[in-house]
């Protein structure tokens, strides 16, 4: 019998792949959002409002095994107000899904939690965001990690990292650089690229939400990322020859800001384990 699997946030950058990525393991999967989508064959559209405050939204959502819950407004401005006067909505609907025994709840979670950090983040680096993007996910995931403890929901909390691909639908440097080439501009600003990061495409993101989710051994903190830091001059210069741009990078004029690491990146042994496991 197939594993019914709700996503939120399912028309958004990461959700269309995370949608392909559970058709592939062969899930029954319910597409939730605020707009619908030119999804794949079969799967099911719920525009149902999951930040009504519903007591039913589980039932709305058509009672899954699982839900990934990715939807998040404004999630490419860090200082938006939205994310500190959503965070009690967003509050609100999971905990009523816990409350009506879901058994596999996985939550979008994100590097900005944590703030300045030098090396690796496991899942007990200490968190001290400094954007409010990175306040609001923190406070969520204290929330629910609280909230879920001792109750039959299996939380997991998916921390991701830089993202690049499908760049038309993104607001990243490589979106950024990809319209430039387009518009025929021959130069991009840039740093010194020297800083480290850890950086995975939508694609195998979404590969590793879906396998998270429907894993049974892992709980809690998750990082979906590769563990490997490259440079961020190394990776755009990379981003430029896979695509084939007509564009090369003008280093320093802008100047490294003084509060970001020299590098940082996630520690990925969990989720290799995962996906060595499908």
């Amino acid at each position: 019998m197939a594993v019914k699997v709700a996503v939120t946030g399912a028309s958004g950058y990461i959700g269309r792949h995370v949608v392909s990525a559970l058709l592939r393991r062969g899930c029954e999967v319910t597409a939730c959002d605020l707009r619908p989508a030119d999804f794949p064959e079969g799967v099911r559209f719920s525009d149902a409002d999951i930040f009504s405050g519903a007591a039913d939204i589980y039932d709305q959502l058509g009672r899954p095994d699982a839900v990934i819950h990715l939807a998040w407004m404004d999630g490419f401005v860090h200082n938006s107000p939205k994310h500190m006067a959503q965070l009690s909505a967003h509050v609100r609907f999971l905990n009523a899904l816990v409350d009506a025994g879901l058994p596999k709840l996985s939550v979008m979670g994100s590097m900005h939690e944590v703030g300045y950090w030098e090396g690796a983040i496991t899942a007990d680096t200490p968190c001290k965001p400094l954007s409010q993007y990175g306040v609001a996910k923190n406070a969520l995931r204290q929330s629910m990690l609280l909230y879920a403890a001792g109750k039959a929901t299996s939380l997991r909390w998916l921390r991701a990292y830089y993202i690049f691909g499908d760049d038309a639908r993104a607001s990243s440097i490589f979106a950024k650089l990809t319209q430039a080439a387009e518009r025929g501009q021959e130069t991009f600003p840039f740093t010194s690229g020297k800083n480290k990061y850890d950086f995975i495409s939508v694609e195998d993101l979404a590969e590793q939400i879906a396998a998270a989710a429907l894993q049974d051994k892992h709980e809690g903190i998750i990082n979906c990322c590769t563990g490997e830091p490259k440079s961020l001059a190394e990776q755009v210069e990379w981003f430029i020859r896979d695509r084939g741009l007509n564009i090369r990078l003008a280093y320093n004029t802008f100047p490294d800001r003084p509060y970001d690491s020299p590098g940082v990146w996630g520690d990925a042994a969990v989720i290799r384990e995962i996906m060595e496991g499908e």
